[in-house]
């Protein structure tokens, strides 16, 4: 088999239906499969998914009574995997026609690819920053936080973060893409030992970027062939608030907290910690109205 596709369900019935059938819509020539993993939705959703495809040999699901987090739910599909590379897919995009035929032909033909993103665009248009983008130091942090990224958008230097002044059609290696497309090929995805299941949701995509350049493969950005991305489609609490944040704390601590002084460390941690509080707080107020 070629390719597995994975995408992880957590009560988005509407969406991954959608989702499932771009991809039967838009796949062709290849032999692959979709492995669903429902993340305890306890919404009926996954019984509506099981009757939508049940003549569907190459859609197969995969019942998880705990959630546990994203990144542990697609390591419970991967190891379920039979292709030769794996796409690890939101259950919130529309595949678009040929996206994942021609991804798939330009990885096979440039191997030293680790990993291939592909252009992701939200609902309205508009390009999903974050599907191409340089790991988050101290530094590229601070000139994105500070806001001198938005202040230069076109500067090399102070907007590293979302490659801004990069052409979002074109082609070329990144530090990291974003989880809702990610190719990749199975082996590399076993040496690198899949996602870090510390991260219960975010964090995962980058982190896997990391440990596959760390490996000496490149990850790409394909700006040629795009999804839609219906962007926090499982919602917006409180929990997933704190995973966010969380999620910096774990990837610093991971690859940056060492190499750095105390100083460095102590305003990283307070910086983090301080977004969450503002943010916690803003969320707090929206859900009084």
């Amino acid at each position: 088999m070629i390719l597995s596709i994975i995408i992880v369900n957590y009560r988005t019935y509407e969406l991954t239906n959608q989702t499932i059938n771009s991809v039967i819509d838009t796949v062709k020539n290849i032999d692959y499969e979709i492995i669903v993993v429902d993340n305890n939705s306890g919404d009926g959703s996954l019984e509506r998914l099981l009757s939508d495809f049940k003549d569907f040999d190459n859609v197969v699901f995969i019942k998880n009574d705990k959630n546990d987090g994203f990144a542990k739910a697609n390591n419970l599909a991967f190891k379920e995997v039979e292709g030769e590379y794996t796409l690890l897919l939101n259950s919130d995009v529309i595949v678009n026609e040929n996206t994942i035929n021609q991804s798939l032909k330009y990885v096979q033909n440039h191997q030293n690819i680790g990993i291939l993103g592909c252009k992701v665009v939200l609902p309205n248009g508009e390009l999903d920053k974050a599907c191409r983008r340089s790991f988050p130091t101290f530094e590229v942090s601070f000139y994105r936080f500070s806001g001198l990224s938005k202040l230069f958008p076109n500067s090399p230097r102070f907007n590293k973060y979302n490659l801004s002044y990069l052409d979002e059609n074109g082609t070329y290696p990144v530090d990291c893409v974003v989880g809702a497309f990610m190719l990749i090929k199975s082996s590399i995805m076993r040496q690198c030992g899949a996602f870090d299941e510390s991260y219960f949701m975010y964090g995962e995509d980058i982190d896997l970027c990391y440990k596959v350049k760390e490996l000496g493969y490149d990850v790409y950005y394909y700006g040629e062939y795009d999804i839609v991305h219906y962007k926090g489609a499982s919602g917006k609490n409180k929990r997933l608030l704190f995973e966010f944040y969380k999620s910096m704390e774990i990837f610093y601590n991971k690859h940056y907290r060492e190499e750095n002084s105390v100083i460095i460390n102590i305003i990283t941690y307070l910086s983090i910690w301080s977004l969450y509080y503002l943010k916690l707080i803003f969320l707090s107020i929206q859900n009084l109205f």
